[in-house]
């Protein structure tokens, strides 16, 4: 074999030495900064997910999937929870404040944030007021700028379907108690299976070619620039975190929201964020590019250019998710009981 034939496998084996140890510090540099792959193994996803006072069952995620779609939740009986959270559409709405009962805007002029992953927030709605998924549900059914339904409307109206019924007596014993919180619980563990691990998770656990050199390129100017403090953990965000640490929002104006009593602010996750415009809690922002530096500015107090702008986008698309298959549900026809439309 030639001399020159050796040397370039010997530099291409270094190369390629050199390129998986490039990687491996970026691995190791991502979770040191907190940040957390959805586990690849089923089993340790279930862990995380998962109730054992209540478990995740394939006819409970099926009914829950049912009562997701089913417009008749709400008091006029023409909208969902999939409404807002649009499950084609990374799960929000996007527009800039969600639209409820009789066409009412929110009257805090508040974003609706993707419902995928939100399992792994640690607090739920924009001023964290909801620990976990089963209590978040109840929310926005009774809201009357949202689906406006009392819950002893919503119960009347799923007790009076035969087939819903027979559903839950199937999900949860003969005994159940399908009383409005059972229904909220039920939707919320439909919910807990809408995960999507994407590309990044893939490097995480191991795969150093999940990402290209560009993603990460962008992934190290996302840790070097101080945006893993907030958006940290498995869902890269859904911690209530301080608001406008270092400047001040330059759409603070729009809408009254100014957080919780300690002006804590949930922050956003950033999975699938390529798809959950418009940006911010009011939805003022419809760039990623702006969002980016413009977070820049107010939280950490520095100017992202536009180049260290563009490359954290481009490892941002990188957690566009795989997501789970959804078949659009046959809904359980009323009876002659069920509680009618209205619009008041």
């Amino acid at each position: 074999m030639r001399l020159s034939k050796l040397i370039s496998i010997a530099l291409l084996a270094t190369s390629i030495t050199t390129v998986s140890a490039q990687a491996d510090d970026l691995i190791k540099k991502a979770k040191d900064v907190g940040l957390k792959a959805v586990p690849a193994d089923k089993a340790e996803l279930m862990k995380l997910i998962d109730d054992p006072k209540d478990p995740i069952t394939d006819k409970k995620v099926e009914l829950g999937k049912k009562l997701f779609f089913d417009p008749r939740l709400s008091r006029s009986g023409i909208i969902s929870c999939n409404t807002c959270h649009n499950l084609a559409m990374g799960g929000d709405d996007g527009i800039p404040a969600a639209i409820g009962h009789k066409w009412m805007a929110n009257p805090h002029h508040l974003n609706s944030p993707t419902v995928y992953n939100s399992v792994f927030f640690t607090a739920q709605f924009w001023d964290g007021r909801s620990p976990h998924l089963s209590d978040q549900a109840q929310g926005p059914i009774q809201a009357v700028p949202e689906m406006a339904a009392p819950a002893n409307l919503v119960k009347e109206r799923i007790v009076s379907i035969p087939e819903y019924v027979a559903e839950f007596k199937a999900a949860y014993g003969d005994d159940v108690n399908i009383s409005f919180p059972k229904i909220a619980d039920t939707i919320a563990t439909f919910e807990k299976t809408l995960v999507t691990p994407s590309r990044f998770d893939d490097f995480l656990n191991g795969d150093k070619k999940a990402l290209n050199d560009a993603e990460k390129k962008g992934l190290n100017t996302f840790i070097d620039k101080g945006c893993a403090s907030c958006h940290t953990g498995i869902a890269i965000g859904g911690t209530m975190q301080p608001f406008e640490l270092a400047g001040k929002y330059k759409f603070a104006n729009i809408g009254d929201f100014k957080g919780d009593d300690k002006g804590m602010v949930k922050t956003p996750t950033l999975r699938n964020i390529t798809e959950t415009g418009p940006y911010y809690h009011n939805g003022a922002i419809w760039t990623l590019e702006e969002a980016i530096k413009e977070m820049g500015s107010i939280q950490l107090g520095i100017k992202i250019t536009d180049s260290e702008a563009g490359e954290i986008k481009t490892f941002l698309k990188a957690l566009k998710g795989r997501k789970p298959a959804i078949i659009y549900p046959q809904l359980p026809e009323e009876s002659a009981t069920t509680p009618k439309p209205t619009f008041d």
